[in-house]
């Protein structure tokens, strides 16, 4: 073969080959924009198997963010495109509102097969957000079996343990031995296949121990299953709140938990997959809600985000027009010395964020069951002492330095005093206010902030004025 004939022969190899996509991730594991948009062209020009092709390659955490980076308006032709990639594991890992729309443009027969293929809290987190409509749609087209366990789930009360939790476990007799737990496990193919400890019940089916599969593995076939259990366990009520659930993990460090119903009897297990997704959700609740923001969910639509967050910013208003009172009343003050009106604003913004500093703090510790009843009083006092002894040190700094700028001593003793003191204010508000509010069965990190900022406000300017009041300040 000539070097043309040659040459010829290994372009058309070449033209056979399957081009090779631009990298799918960058340097830190996330998808590509250049990626991103070549799946969308693909789309709309109809070339659904070139998409498949790239996609397909995908964890399934990784198609969930190709969804969600994915314009909004193009969600729904993914997933009519990607209708056969679009597993259970692809959706247990999509945002609730990306995944929303997701199932939007699927039938419901699509829907009820993809919650087959999942665990049973992850089947009830996919239909739980649905239409009442469209929930009884899917759950008719699901196998008796699925649909009868998802509509237990879903009678349990949300964000509970009872949505929680899975229903494919390891429960044997608390008479069998470790011989006949190892045939069980191995003769019966319709056991779950991820589990991490066996679950031994009594004749009534309530749980009487729990036994890892290490402790099964070496022990003799002939010992009795009771004897290597261990028959301390933390069991978890069917409608204990799932933040209280994620607390019992992170406190006794547990890989998984039973759950009981009302008569003690093993109806569930929770395990810790599920609570990192949980502690990892309420985290960034309890952060975008002492702000009044919400969910924060940049996913939400438009619309809830707007009305969640303006019904505090209305709040909130009203509370500036009340510290708008405060100075209001000192009118003829603040035009004898005008400079009282710039320093006024340093007085209630450095207790402000004193206050906010006091309050997140207050907050995680209420999230984590640190600051109870019996440790209150203690938390109260010891915000106070550090609120004192910031406000000494700020209130020098800043009366020294006034002092030094303006020349009026007794300005700058009124202006460090007045620091001092709503320093002491924000420490107590801060403390006095989550607490309040935890009492009232009212969540702290949803509204504290706005009241702490009334008064540190409020309180700050009636100081700081009446202080300059009290003193006669004049320009």
């Amino acid at each position: 073969m000539s070097e043309r004939e040659t040459d010829i022969a290994d372009r058309i190899d070449l033209a056979d080959e399957p081009i090779v996509p631009e990298p799918s991730h960058d340097e830190e594991d996330r998808l590509t924009p250049d990626f991103i948009d070549a799946v969308i062209e693909h789309v709309e020009a109809d070339e659904v198997a070139q998409a498949r092709a790239l996609v397909e390659p995908l964890h399934p955490a990784d198609i969930a963010d190709l969804f969600e980076l994915a314009p909004a308006d193009q969600r729904q032709p993914l997933a009519r495109a990607l209708a056969e990639l679009l597993d259970g594991d692809v959706l247990a890992e999509m945002n609730d509102w990306v995944r929303d729309e997701v199932l939007e443009a699927l039938s419901a027969q699509q829907v009820a097969d993809l919650a087959s293929e999942l665990e049973t809290d992850d089947a009830v987190a996919i239909i739980e957000d649905m239409d009442i409509e469209d929930q009884r749609e899917v759950l008719r087209a699901m196998e008796p079996d699925d649909r009868a366990a998802i509509e237990e789930a879903l009678s349990y009360p949300e964000e509970s343990a009872g949505r929680l939790m899975q229903r494919d476990l390891i429960a044997v007799p608390e008479h069998w031995t470790v011989g006949n737990v190892l045939d069980y496990l191995r003769g019966n193919r319709d056991l779950t296949e991820d589990f991490w400890e066996v679950f031994v019940v009594d004749h009534g089916h309530h749980p009487v121990g729990t036994c890892k599969l290490s402790w099964i593995l070496r022990s003799q076939r002939k010992v009795p299953i009771a004897d290597v259990m261990e028959r301390e366990q933390t069991l978890i009520p069917v409608d204990m709140d799932q933040e209280e659930v994620a607390l019992r993990f992170q406190k006794y460090g547990l890989i998984s938990a039973a759950v009981v119903d009302h008569n003690e009897r093993l109806v569930g297990m929770i395990t810790v997959d599920d609570i990192v997704h949980i502690i990892q959700e309420e985290a960034g609740e309890d952060i975008t809600r002492l702000s009044g923001a919400g969910m924060g969910d940049i996913n939400e639509p438009i619309r809830f985000t707007v009305r969640t967050r303006l019904i505090w910013l209305v709040i909130n208003l009203g509370t500036a027009m009340i510290a708008a009172s405060v100075i209001g009343a000192f009118q003829n003050e603040i035009a004898r010395f005008a400079l009282l009106s710039a320093l006024m604003t340093i007085v209630s913004g450095m207790g402000g964020n004193a206050g906010t500093q006091t309050l997140a703090v207050v907050v995680r510790a209420l999230a984590t069951n640190q600051l109870t009843s019996s440790n209150s009083l203690r938390m109260i006092f010891r915000e106070l002492r550090i609120a004192a002894s910031n406000g000494i040190v700020l209130g020098s700094l800043i009366g020294l330095g006034s002092w030094w700028i303006f020349g009026r001593p007794d300005l700058s003793f009124v202006f460090g005093l007045a620091i001092l003191i709503n320093n002491l204010v924000a420490g107590f508000a801060g403390v006095l206010i989550p607490l309040t509010m935890d009492r009232l069965k009212f969540d702290p990190a949803v509204s504290s902030a706005v009241f702490l900022t009334m008064c540190t406000d409020c309180l700050g300017f009636f100081t700081f004025l009446g202080l300059a009041a009290l003193f006669g300040l004049t320009g």
